[in-house]
């Protein structure tokens, strides 16, 4: 086989899970990591290696890391490699200079990985709708003779948002859960799940503007 065939041998065998449970967003996700632990004993078979190098990038004022994923054939030594890049903040509540950069980090090696091994994360938070419009909440559909699913609410009854709704939080605090934390310590709310619809927009914003 050539270096092609072995790249799509592996990107066609292999299974990455979602090992990481986000308790905020109430959802699970995959770290690169993950993809790593599913990739090791296929590159085995196929004779193959993967290594992953960083390179900090600056575009005007803006510090980048571009992490490039080598797929390479140990028997005839051609190479195939993708990169991607992630952008550091300046800071980031509840991370020191060394934990921002290697959050950025991995986060941009995962995205080469995606992109090299054809891993789809379109349900991830961080590929998520960021926009500052809220979509209406739709009432779910239930097969005919089934009772009707009710749409979960608070003790005073007000409907409580959605799972998509919570991964977004997520997504708008750039994996920052102590800034979830602190947001919502503030609103008195113990988990994402009990934030009502009445106070999205507000926690929403609020965590959108300690990301910045």
């Amino acid at each position: 086989m050539n270096v092609y065939e072995k790249l799509m041998q592996v990107q066609t065998q292999l299974k990455a899970p979602k090992g990481q449970f986000n308790t905020f967003g109430n959802y699970k996700y995959r770290s690169c990591e993950d993809i790593l632990e599913g990739l090791k004993p296929l590159l085995a078979e196929v004779k193959a290696t993967l290594t992953l190098t960083d390179k900090i990038l600056q575009i005007g004022e803006r510090f980048y890391i571009e992490a490039t994923a080598i797929f390479t054939d140990t028997e005839l030594g051609a190479k195939v490699e993708v990169s991607a890049l992630a952008r550091e903040n300046a800071t980031q509540k509840g991370m020191n200079d060394a934990q921002i950069t290697g959050s950025v980090s991995s986060y941009a090696r995962k995205y080469s990985l995606n992109g090299l091994f054809c891993i789809d994360d379109t349900k991830d938070a961080d590929t998520l709708d960021n926009s500052t419009t809220d979509k209406p909440i739709k009432p779910i559909e239930t097969p005919k003779g089934k009772k009707d699913i009710e749409t979960p609410t608070d003790k005073k009854g007000s409907p409580l948002i959605t799972e998509g709704q919570r991964k977004r939080l997520f997504a708008l605090s750039k994996a920052n859960v102590e800034l979830i934390k602190e947001v919502l310590a503030k609103h008195k709310y113990a988990e994402a799940k009990d934030i009502p619809v009445s106070d999205y927009k507000v926690i929403c914003d609020e965590i959108e503007k300690g990301a910045k």
